[in-house]
Protein backbone atom coordinates (compact mmCIF):
# COMPACT_ATOMS: atom_id res chain seq x y z
CA UNK A 1 0.00 0.00 0.00
CA UNK A 2 0.91 3.43 -0.85
CA UNK A 3 2.00 5.77 1.70
CA UNK A 4 -0.11 8.61 1.93
CA UNK A 5 -0.91 11.73 3.75
CA UNK A 6 -4.24 14.14 3.45
CA UNK A 7 -4.45 16.28 0.46
CA UNK A 8 -3.33 19.80 1.51
CA UNK A 9 -5.50 23.06 1.31
CA UNK A 10 -5.08 24.24 -2.21
CA UNK A 11 -3.65 21.16 -3.52
CA UNK A 12 -4.77 21.94 -7.37
CA UNK A 13 -7.35 18.64 -8.70
CA UNK A 14 -6.39 16.01 -9.64
CA UNK A 15 -2.89 15.79 -7.28
CA UNK A 16 -2.75 14.35 -3.88
CA UNK A 17 0.00 14.42 -1.35
CA UNK A 18 2.25 10.86 -1.11
CA UNK A 19 5.30 10.73 1.51
CA UNK A 20 8.00 8.46 0.16
CA UNK A 21 11.18 7.58 1.61
CA UNK A 22 11.13 10.47 3.79
CA UNK A 23 9.99 13.09 1.51
CA UNK A 24 6.75 14.36 0.44
CA UNK A 25 5.63 15.07 -3.08
CA UNK A 26 2.78 16.04 -4.82
CA UNK A 27 1.68 13.76 -7.41
CA UNK A 28 -0.81 14.76 -10.04
CA UNK A 29 -2.25 11.22 -12.09
CA UNK A 30 -3.85 13.03 -15.29
CA UNK A 31 -6.00 10.36 -17.29
CA UNK A 32 -5.82 11.87 -20.68
CA UNK A 33 -9.62 10.93 -21.49
CA UNK A 34 -10.89 13.37 -18.89
CA UNK A 35 -7.97 16.11 -19.60
CA UNK A 36 -5.36 17.28 -22.16
CA UNK A 37 -2.30 17.49 -22.23
CA UNK A 38 -0.58 20.56 -23.68
CA UNK A 39 2.89 21.67 -23.91
CA UNK A 40 3.69 25.73 -24.12
CA UNK A 41 6.83 28.00 -24.50
CA UNK A 42 5.82 31.11 -25.99
CA UNK A 43 2.95 33.57 -26.36
CA UNK A 44 1.25 33.98 -30.37
CA UNK A 45 3.99 36.92 -30.86
CA UNK A 46 6.56 34.60 -30.07
CA UNK A 47 7.55 35.78 -26.30
CA UNK A 48 8.40 33.39 -24.29
CA UNK A 49 6.59 33.09 -20.84
CA UNK A 50 9.59 32.79 -18.82
CA UNK A 51 7.69 31.42 -15.75
CA UNK A 52 4.39 29.62 -14.97
CA UNK A 53 2.70 32.62 -14.13
CA UNK A 54 2.71 34.60 -17.47
CA UNK A 55 0.99 31.29 -18.60
CA UNK A 56 -1.55 31.75 -16.45
CA UNK A 57 -2.43 35.65 -17.03
CA UNK A 58 -2.45 34.47 -20.55
CA UNK A 59 -3.79 31.07 -20.82
CA UNK A 60 -6.52 29.54 -18.34
CA UNK A 61 -5.21 25.75 -16.96
CA UNK A 62 -5.89 23.85 -14.06
CA UNK A 63 -2.12 23.00 -13.77
CA UNK A 64 0.99 23.24 -14.94
CA UNK A 65 4.66 22.73 -14.29
CA UNK A 66 8.20 22.84 -15.88
CA UNK A 67 8.87 20.48 -18.55
CA UNK A 68 12.83 20.47 -19.63
CA UNK A 69 15.71 22.09 -20.44
CA UNK A 70 16.00 25.61 -22.34
CA UNK A 71 18.95 27.61 -23.70
CA UNK A 72 19.37 30.97 -22.63
CA UNK A 73 16.92 32.45 -24.70
CA UNK A 74 14.47 30.03 -22.83
CA UNK A 75 14.49 27.94 -26.72
CA UNK A 76 14.34 24.51 -25.96
CA UNK A 77 17.40 21.94 -25.50
CA UNK A 78 15.63 19.26 -27.60
CA UNK A 79 11.89 17.91 -29.32
CA UNK A 80 9.67 20.56 -28.70
CA UNK A 81 6.41 19.99 -30.22
CA UNK A 82 3.09 21.77 -29.61
CA UNK A 83 -0.56 21.00 -31.14
CA UNK A 84 0.77 18.69 -33.39
CA UNK A 85 3.71 21.20 -34.22
CA UNK A 86 7.56 20.58 -34.07
CA UNK A 87 9.14 23.78 -32.58
CA UNK A 88 12.06 22.44 -32.01
CA UNK A 89 14.13 18.44 -33.58
CA UNK A 90 14.94 15.83 -31.46
CA UNK A 91 18.60 16.12 -29.93
CA UNK A 92 20.72 13.42 -30.48
CA UNK A 93 24.04 15.12 -29.42
CA UNK A 94 26.35 14.78 -26.46
CA UNK A 95 27.47 17.97 -24.26
CA UNK A 96 27.64 18.41 -19.98
CA UNK A 97 24.68 18.73 -17.87
CA UNK A 98 21.83 16.93 -16.47
CA UNK A 99 19.80 16.78 -20.23
CA UNK A 100 22.81 15.24 -21.93
CA UNK A 101 23.09 12.54 -18.71
CA UNK A 102 22.22 9.67 -20.90
CA UNK A 103 20.05 7.90 -21.46
CA UNK A 104 17.75 10.87 -21.91
CA UNK A 105 14.49 10.50 -22.88
CA UNK A 106 11.06 11.94 -24.55
CA UNK A 107 7.58 12.38 -22.98
CA UNK A 108 4.73 12.85 -25.34
CA UNK A 109 1.01 12.43 -25.86
CA UNK A 110 0.70 10.53 -29.40
CA UNK A 111 -2.12 11.16 -32.41
CA UNK A 112 -4.72 8.88 -30.37
CA UNK A 113 -4.32 10.71 -26.86
CA UNK A 114 -2.13 8.04 -25.48
CA UNK A 115 0.71 9.72 -23.31
CA UNK A 116 4.11 7.94 -23.20
CA UNK A 117 7.92 7.99 -22.14
CA UNK A 118 10.47 6.95 -23.84
CA UNK A 119 14.42 6.49 -24.40
CA UNK A 120 15.84 9.08 -27.16
CA UNK A 121 16.52 6.26 -29.59
CA UNK A 122 13.50 4.30 -28.75
CA UNK A 123 11.23 7.77 -29.57
CA UNK A 124 13.09 8.13 -32.62
CA UNK A 125 13.02 3.99 -34.19
CA UNK A 126 9.25 4.30 -33.13
CA UNK A 127 8.22 7.37 -35.65
CA UNK A 128 5.39 8.77 -33.18
CA UNK A 129 2.96 11.62 -34.80
CA UNK A 130 2.78 13.73 -31.25
CA UNK A 131 0.02 15.93 -30.17
CA UNK A 132 2.73 17.24 -28.10
CA UNK A 133 6.29 16.11 -27.09
CA UNK A 134 9.25 17.36 -24.63
CA UNK A 135 12.67 15.79 -24.81
CA UNK A 136 14.17 16.22 -21.53
CA UNK A 137 17.08 14.27 -19.63
CA UNK A 138 17.69 12.18 -17.89
CA UNK A 139 15.44 9.09 -17.53
CA UNK A 140 14.57 8.39 -14.49
CA UNK A 141 12.83 4.53 -14.96
CA UNK A 142 13.85 2.71 -18.27
CA UNK A 143 12.12 -0.38 -19.00
CA UNK A 144 11.91 -0.79 -14.86
CA UNK A 145 15.39 0.00 -14.09
CA UNK A 146 16.72 2.95 -12.32
CA UNK A 147 18.84 5.20 -14.48
CA UNK A 148 22.76 3.18 -14.52
CA UNK A 149 24.23 6.73 -13.46
CA UNK A 150 22.36 7.48 -10.18
CA UNK A 151 23.61 6.82 -7.16
CA UNK A 152 21.14 5.31 -4.25
CA UNK A 153 21.17 8.30 -2.79
CA UNK A 154 23.44 10.45 -4.00
CA UNK A 155 24.49 13.47 -1.69
CA UNK A 156 23.32 15.98 -4.72
CA UNK A 157 19.37 17.00 -3.70
CA UNK A 158 17.03 19.32 -4.74
CA UNK A 159 13.67 20.05 -5.42
CA UNK A 160 12.81 17.92 -8.47
CA UNK A 161 9.85 17.39 -10.26
CA UNK A 162 9.46 14.52 -13.77
CA UNK A 163 6.91 12.59 -15.46
CA UNK A 164 5.93 8.90 -15.85
CA UNK A 165 3.11 7.01 -17.42
CA UNK A 166 0.81 4.18 -16.55
CA UNK A 167 -1.39 3.20 -19.07
CA UNK A 168 -3.25 6.21 -20.43
CA UNK A 169 -2.38 7.81 -17.27
CA UNK A 170 0.52 10.32 -17.11
CA UNK A 171 1.82 10.78 -13.70
CA UNK A 172 3.44 14.09 -12.76
CA UNK A 173 5.46 14.38 -9.61
CA UNK A 174 6.83 17.55 -7.93
CA UNK A 175 8.39 17.25 -4.65
CA UNK A 176 7.93 19.54 -1.74
CA UNK A 177 11.86 19.56 -0.63
CA UNK A 178 14.93 18.26 -1.61
CA UNK A 179 15.50 14.73 -2.75
CA UNK A 180 18.19 12.62 -4.80
CA UNK A 181 17.71 11.25 -7.89
CA UNK A 182 17.89 8.12 -7.18
CA UNK A 183 15.15 8.56 -4.59
CA UNK A 184 13.07 10.50 -7.17
CA UNK A 185 13.85 7.49 -9.53
CA UNK A 186 12.45 4.81 -7.02
CA UNK A 187 9.25 6.99 -6.07
CA UNK A 188 7.93 6.35 -9.94
CA UNK A 189 9.11 2.71 -10.21
CA UNK A 190 8.33 1.44 -7.10
CA UNK A 191 5.68 3.49 -5.62
CA UNK A 192 3.76 4.73 -8.62
CA UNK A 193 4.18 1.88 -10.86
CA UNK A 194 6.22 3.73 -14.01
CA UNK A 195 7.62 1.20 -15.62
CA UNK A 196 9.26 4.42 -17.93
CA UNK A 197 10.26 8.15 -16.29
CA UNK A 198 11.91 11.36 -16.84
CA UNK A 199 13.23 13.77 -15.18
CA UNK A 200 11.98 17.52 -16.24
CA UNK A 201 14.38 20.09 -13.74
CA UNK A 202 15.39 20.36 -10.30
CA UNK A 203 15.88 23.51 -7.99
CA UNK A 204 13.85 25.98 -9.90
CA UNK A 205 11.20 22.92 -10.53
CA UNK A 206 7.78 24.74 -9.84
CA UNK A 207 3.94 23.42 -9.38
CA UNK A 208 1.02 26.18 -10.83
CA UNK A 209 -2.58 26.50 -10.22
CA UNK A 210 -3.32 29.24 -12.57
CA UNK A 211 -4.06 31.55 -9.49
CA UNK A 212 -0.91 30.68 -7.41
CA UNK A 213 2.41 28.84 -7.13
CA UNK A 214 1.32 25.78 -5.13
CA UNK A 215 5.28 24.78 -5.02
CA UNK A 216 8.00 27.02 -6.04
CA UNK A 217 7.76 30.16 -7.62
CA UNK A 218 8.41 32.79 -10.66
CA UNK A 219 11.60 30.39 -11.49
CA UNK A 220 12.55 30.77 -15.35
CA UNK A 221 10.85 27.94 -17.17
CA UNK A 222 11.33 27.21 -20.71
CA UNK A 223 8.87 24.88 -21.88
CA UNK A 224 6.09 24.41 -19.78
CA UNK A 225 3.45 21.26 -19.77
CA UNK A 226 -0.06 22.63 -18.90
CA UNK A 227 -3.16 20.65 -18.19
CA UNK A 228 -6.91 21.80 -18.96
CA UNK A 229 -9.80 19.67 -18.14
CA UNK A 230 -12.14 18.87 -21.02
CA UNK A 231 -15.12 19.33 -19.16
CA UNK A 232 -16.42 22.86 -19.91
CA UNK A 233 -16.12 23.84 -16.37
CA UNK A 234 -12.84 23.51 -14.08
CA UNK A 235 -13.23 21.16 -10.59
CA UNK A 236 -13.48 22.80 -7.98
CA UNK A 237 -10.47 23.21 -6.09
CA UNK A 238 -9.99 20.97 -2.85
Amino acid sequence: MRPETPVPPGLPVPCRDLAFEGVSYAVCEIRTTDYDILLRRADRAGSPYKDLGRLAASEPFDLAMNAGMYHEDFSPVGLHVEDGVEQAPLNLGDAPGNFFLKPNGVFFVDADGTPGVLETNAYAAANIAPRMATQSGPMLVIDGAIHPRFEPNGESRHVRNGVGVTGKTAVFAISHGPVSLGSFARLFRDALGCANALFFDGTISALHDCERYVIGGEYPAGPIVAIKARSSERPPAQ
